[in-house]
């Protein structure tokens, strides 16, 4: 009777040290204290993930990680970075790794921002200086076979919302940024001059909160741009004295006085880039401007984001005052 004895008492053992086992790979590890970031290269093994997770002090050991892994052998490992705030079982880490919950910042560029309001975005995120993106936007060269006269990168990194890594340089995000506005552009299959039609959407863009209206707003500015008329835009003065590091958030007097390319009140034609990142709305109306003889507008006061159209200067004016007269009310 003594090897039967025996031989219950090694099942018992078994069964006592595979549910402890079972218990320390479902339980959270209390010795996770802080903030660990672990990235697995594609094609890393399981045991190599072990390590690395041990190492960061994410899980007890590497043996609950591969309980774990052996427990639900048939899920897929997934590579890219993770990171770990709060204490967790080894089944818990093996989960999320094999859902692929990877650490990521989200970006989200609407459309109008210009390259200052995303350094701004993207500093706020903790990633890199707004300055560092400024400086990298201001070189033309992953658009210049688009547009030889790009200034800069203005009015190619396209809104939308980007997800980062903490590896991400400004750099790598302005060339996603631009590929994301090489696909747009693609899909307007157009054979029209690329850096006109980017910078009157620009200024589309920034003039046109309505959507309907934007079509109507390029038809102005086109109607004045054949007739050789000033823009008179206010965008692009604003961009102008952003450029001169002298925007305070209201434009003054001293503004429309200023002789900088930008500012269409003091230069004929286009400015000589966009002034903003235009969206594919913009890029539409630019592209079809609305056939009317309106040669100025201005903004309703009702708050609708509307404006009113004028085709002389009387009317525009009236509509002028009509807009004075509504705000004093």
């Amino acid at each position: 009777m003594k090897p039967v004895r025996g031989a219950g008492l090694l099942v018992l053992l078994l069964a006592a040290g595979g549910g402890y086992g079972i218990w320390r790979a479902e339980s959270p590890y209390q010795g996770f204290s802080g903030e660990a970031f672990v990235e697995f290269a594609h094609g890393t093994g399981s045991g190599a993930i072990a390590d690395m997770l041990a190492d960061a002090g994410v899980v007890r050991s590497r043996w609950d990680f591969l309980l774990a892994r052996m427990l639900h052998r048939g899920r897929l490992l997934q590579a890219g970075e993770y990171r770990f705030q709060h204490a967790a079982s080894a089944y818990e880490v093996l989960d999320r790794i094999a859902r692929g919950d990877v650490f990521y910042y989200e970006l989200v560029v609407p459309e109008g921002w210009n390259m200052f309001d995303i350094g701004t975005a993207v500093e706020g995120l903790g990633l890199f200086n707004a300055a560092d993106f400024v400086a990298a936007a201001k070189n033309p060269a992953l658009i210049r076979d688009l547009d030889p006269r790009a200034p800069s990168l203005e009015g190619y990194l396209f809104p939308n919302t980007y997800r980062l890594s903490r590896h991400t340089t400004p750099e790598k995000l302005c060339r996603m940024m631009t590929a994301r506005f090489r696909d747009a552009w693609k899909g307007l299959r157009t054979d029209a001059c690329v850096h006109d039609t980017v910078t009157l959407a620009s200024l589309v863009e920034k003039e046109g909160k309505l959507a309907a209206e934007r079509p109507l707003i390029a038809g102005v500015f086109t109607n004045r741009l054949k007739l050789g008329m000033k823009l008179d835009c206010d965008p692009t003065t604003i961009y102008a004295a952003i450029l001169e590091d002298s925007y305070t958030g209201v434009i003054h007097r001293s503004d429309l006085d200023r002789d900088h390319a930008y500012n269409t009140y003091r230069r004929a034609g286009l400015p000589p880039g966009p002034i903003a990142n235009p969206g594919l709305e913009s890029l539409r109306a630019a592209l079809h401007p609305a056939n009317i003889d309106s040669l100025y507008f201005v903004a309703r006061a009702d708050g609708s984001g509307g404006h009113e159209f004028s085709s002389t200067i009387a009317a525009h004016r009236s509509a002028v005052n009509r807009y004075h007269r509504a705000l004093r009310k």
